[in-house]
């Protein structure tokens, strides 16, 4: 949606594991045109299962297709959604408003209204409120930075980075400002991620391509695109998705990480942390780094 676009907003409660159901419909509305986006979000970090559904239209939806939304969510009554038309305005203005910057080891992740607030030794990463997911404001995407910060800080050197489910760009824009010979390729399952990635790439003055110190992105479900493969394997591999995927993809991950490479994984409650280890200890993986106490672990594992 541009900044200036007009578009129509279904809204509709649902629990986190109908959240990773959806993250992956991409067929629910197949048979249109201008496919709906479809975003899911936690409101409140302190209630893990309440999420929200919002599927952005281009034009007004039909009654059958807000149904098609409440069918796809098993806990959502008929009539629940809400909907709202969103007149013609700066929408990534309005939605910037309020998000403060976050700080995870050296990074400073901000909007551009707050790139003043950098501290001299940070390092900078702008990235605007849009449709793609990825702020910086969640402890799975602050989690992650900071692995990529201590890594950096390790001396550890990696030349091949794969950032699973890419969303805004932000892990790969942080690893690509401490990696700087690296080359990086960033995947979404939605092409509007993959253009806002782009566009972030552009806007912190990175370079887009396919050689060292660039940055790449395609449009994949999962691992499964020509290019991901070719690029493999990896010394590093940034995913911050959720526990479900994470699980079903453990194989094709695994493969694609290269003897001694790390995994960085993220998305995943507390309650869910010894499901996903298990899933790539069956392949060889063992956790480098202990994951701190808290609801939303990052975990860091190696590749015997």
């Amino acid at each position: 949606m541009s900044a200036d676009a007009e578009a129509w907003r279904v809204t509709l409660a649902c629990n986190r594991i109908e959240a990773e159901l959806l993250a992956y419909a991409e067929d629910l509305f197949a048979d249109m045109a201008v496919q709906p986006t479809l975003l899911t979000d936690e409101p409140d970090p302190d209630k893990p299962d309440d999420w929200l559904l919002h599927a952005y239209f281009a034009s007004e939806p039909t009654t059958e297709q807000v149904a098609r939304l409440e069918n796809a969510v098993a806990s959502a009554a008929p009539g629940s959604a809400s909907v709202e038309y969103l007149p013609p305005q700066d929408w990534l203005t309005l939605s910037q408003a309020g998000i403060e910057p976050v700080v995870a080891g050296r990074f400073h992740v901000h909007t551009g209204d707050h790139a003043h607030r950098r501290r001299p030794g940070q390092i900078g990463i702008r990235i605007d409120a849009g449709l793609a997911f990825g702020t910086g404001q969640h402890a799975t995407t602050h989690g992650c930075l900071k692995v990529i910060d201590r890594l950096a800080k390790r001396a550890r050197r990696f030349d091949n980075i794969l950032d699973l489910g890419t969303g805004t760009a932000v892990l790969a824009l942080g690893a690509a400002k401490r990696f700087r010979r690296a080359r990086i390729i960033g995947s979404d399952i939605d092409p509007v991620s993959v253009d806002v990635a782009k566009a972030n790439t552009r806007l912190n003055r990175e370079r887009l391509g396919r050689t060292a110190g660039r940055l790449e992105f395609v449009t994949a479900k999962g691992m499964d695109a020509p290019r991901l493969r070719q690029r493999a394997r990896y010394d590093l591999i940034l995913a911050n998705i959720l526990a479900a995927p994470l699980v079903g993809m453990a194989g094709d991950i695994s493969a694609a990480l290269a003897p001694g490479g790390v995994l960085v994984l993220a998305g995943l409650l507390n309650g869910q942390r010894q499901r996903v280890v298990a899933a790539y200890r069956g392949r060889g993986l063992v956790p480098l780094i202990q994951p701190k106490v808290g609801e939303w672990p990052t975990l860091v594992l190696v590749k015997g």
